[in-house]
Order: C-alpha cells, then sequence, then structure tokens
C-alpha cells in the first residue's frame, strides 16, 4: 500500500513534468524522496507504531474471578501445501500463547476458566482460525471444555460484534482481550462499541528498524500501522455517518 502511494506520487510528478509544470514536479519528487528514506528507514513506522502500542507496553496483573474471560483475536491462517493442513499465521502464534499463559494463571486462582477464541475463515481455507487456534490450544493443555469457539466472525468488527454476545454469560466478570500491541487499540475500540468494556492484554510488540538503507521490513510494518489507523478513522466516519450499528453501553463488566 505505501509503495504504491510512493509510485502515483512519482507518477504524478512525470506527468507535471511532461506538461512543464517543473516546479511542482521538483517538488513532488522531493516528497516522494523524503518518504522513501523515512520510512525505508523506519522513522516514519516506528512513530506511527509507537502510539499505537506504547500503552500496552506493559500488561496488567491480574485477580481472577470466576466470570472472567480470556478472548482470544485471530490472525489469520496459512496453507501448507505439502501437508493440505492449515495452521496459525505469522502473528497468531504469539497470540495464542498468550492466552494460553492467561488461562494457566487463571486456574492457579480459580478453578473455572474459559478462553473464547475467535475468527472465521476470512482467506477461505476451509477452516475457521478459531478451529485452528483451538487445536494448538488442546495440545499446549487447554481442555477444549474450556474453549468457546467464535467462528463466523471475518474481521475485528464482527470479532467485537459476534463475541460481545457470547460475552452476555460473562457479566460481572473481566474481559483480557488478546491481541498483537499493535491491534490492541483498534479491538478495545469496536469491543467498546458492543458494550463491552476490555482488559487489552498484548502478545507481541511489533518494532521497526532503524537501517541506513531503505528497508523492504520497514514498509512492511508500515502498512500494517496504517491498516490500523485506517480502521479508527473509518469506524470513526462510519459513526457520524450513521453506518455503524447502535452503540451499546458496558452492562457493568469490569475494566
Amino acid at each position: 500500500m505505501t509503495l504504491t502511494v510512493l509510485i502515483v506520487i512519482v507518477a504524478i510528478a512525470t506527468l507535471f513534468l511532461a506538461l512543464r509544470w517543473h516546479r511542482t514536479s521538483r517538488v513532488l519528487y522531493g516528497v516522494s524522496l523524503v518518504l522513501f528514506l523515512a520510512i525505508g528507514g523506519g522513522w516514519v513506522p516506528q512513530w506511527l507504531l509507537q502510539n499505537l502500542q506504547s500503552h500496552y507496553s506493559a500488561n496488567a496483573s491480574i485477580e481472577w474471578g470466576d466470570k472472567d474471560a480470556i478472548v482470544l483475536l485471530g490472525a489469520g491462517t496459512a496453507r501448507i501445501p505439502q501437508s493440505d493442513g492449515v495452521e496459525p499465521g505469522m502473528f497468531a502464534y504469539a497470540r495464542i500463547l498468550g492466552a494460553g499463559e492467561l488461562y494457566q494463571d487463571c486456574r492457579k486462582s480459580t478453578t473455572h476458566c474459559t478462553i473464547i477464541v475467535s475468527g472465521g475463515d476470512s482467506v477461505r481455507h476451509g477452516v475457521s482460525e478459531a478451529a485452528v487456534y483451538r487445536d494448538v490450544l488442546v495440545r499446549l493443555g487447554v481442555p477444549n471444555d474450556d474453549i468457546v469457539v467464535e467462528s463466523k466472525s471475518l474481521n475485528t468488527y464482527q470479532n467485537a460484534q459476534l463475541t460481545s454476545e457470547i460475552l452476555k454469560a460473562y457479566v460481572g466478570g473481566r474481559v483480557l482481550l488478546v491481541s498483537s500491541g499493535f491491534h490492541l487499540r483498534r479491538s478495545a475500540l469496536y469491543f467498546e462499541h458492543f458494550g463491552v468494556t476490555t482488559t487489552p492484554v498484548r502478545a507481541d510488540y511489533l518494532d521497526a528498524k532503524h537501517t541506513v538503507l531503505p528497508s523492504a521490513y520497514n514498509f512492511t510494518v508500515m502498512d500494517v500501522a496504517l491498516n490500523e489507523y485506517i480502521g479508527i478513522l473509518r469506524y470513526r466516519a462510519y459513526n457520524r455517518l450513521g453506518w455503524n450499528s447502535r452503540r451499546k453501553v458496558p452492562p457493568g463488566l469490569i475494566q
């Protein structure tokens, strides 16, 4: 996405040059060069990620209760050609491990602990994210009876919408929202829209790499960060336009 924008700027600059708008074309060429170096060198994506993740750098201590629920958000799946199997995606393993660690910590304090795994088959691999992640959690020692699967949601907004219905059985408890650090701000915002106050728990922390020469990795990180900001801006715009479903009031859930 970021490289596409830079290519468009260069193309417009070249068009202006052909039209003999030399000053405008030079400005656009300069802007594209500065952005290419600032993004590729890691400065811009690091700044964007800092604003997204800094609040979640340290996870809160938790006092567990019988109605607490651990919500694990999906991060995609990957099809393995040789085995024709489906496994968790690149960002998913840290989230799964984080949810599993929370579950084990919960079991030290109370006898009833639940993980709600949310994620459908958005990439059409034939099996939902929730089902794939559940199997991994079971292999990590989480009893299948303590896992609730929400397998219809295809994006973060639907994660919040559909999981909020399941969470009606946990009113009065704490909702631990497990996701990547860069994803928590947007996902917590969506859950709040559906009346669920969450305690965000960071499973991983994404970082840009400061390099002298532009790095493809930093452009990828930039796209990840921009996707979060675009999602937040889209949510606020849809609220103003009345396109989102009606906002719900949290029913007494503990933050």
